[in-house]
């Protein structure tokens, strides 16, 4: 079977700057790796009042939230999980909806499968008992999910979950802080953190 990527740039260095409609083919040839099962993971960007998302997703789920532009989460996923990557929006739309309803206020639950295949072993078991017990607007510390998940002393490898979490916003790594309430350390930089617990409600530290 010919690889979506590889289909695509026959059809660019087929065209070679002659008259052919080169949207269209490559919509075209889009469709039919799609239509074929050939993509394993579909991603876009999308704005947001912290910066650009890029959105990835399989048939499972969805699979990676990266802070910025796709550059390097697509590299990154293509390596550890599949090359068969391409830019199909239509797969996203679920997920960009209920973004755009998060921020604007009116969703406080995401309700979307998500492929967790990203955290495993007990990162993912931390990742699952964050997204389970702590909902909107709440605050834990890190030394909590490590008591929450049966290790009282893994404060630190909680930590590491949270600052490697594949899914942000949607499993809210925001809302863990250190004990006594700093903000503590966040993968999309702890501006964004605190401004995600801030349109949450959450108290923070002056």
């Amino acid at each position: 079977m010919t690889e979506p990527l590889d289909l695509l740039a026959r059809l660019r260095h087929r065209a070679n700057g002659v008259a052919p409609d080169i949207d269209g083919l490559v919509a075209s040839a889009i469709a039919q790796a799609d239509t074929a099962g050939l993509v394993d993971i579909a991603w876009t960007t999308t704005d947001t009042p912290i910066g650009p998302l890029t959105l990835t997703a399989t048939p499972r789920g969805v699979l990676r939230i990266g802070f910025g532009t796709e550059e390097g989460v697509l590299d990154d996923l293509a390596s550890t999980v599949s090359p068969r990557v391409l830019h199909l929006p239509a797969r996203l739309d679920a997920l960009r909806r209920q973004l755009d309803e998060y921020f604007a206020g009116r969703r406080h639950d995401f309700d979307l499968p998500l492929d967790r295949r990203l955290s495993r072993g007990y990162r993912g078991r931390v990742l699952e008992a964050l997204a389970s017990d702590v909902h909107y607007g709440e605050t834990v510390t890190y030394k909590y999910l490590a008591e929450r998940t049966g290790n009282p002393r893994a404060y630190r490898a909680v930590g590491t979950a949270m600052a490697t979490n594949p899914i942000p916003i949607v499993v809210p790594c925001h809302r863990v802080l250190n004990t006594g309430g700093a903000l503590g350390r966040y993968g999309g930089g702890i501006e964004r953190k605190a401004w995600l617990l801030r349109l949450e409600g959450a108290r923070l530290l002056d």
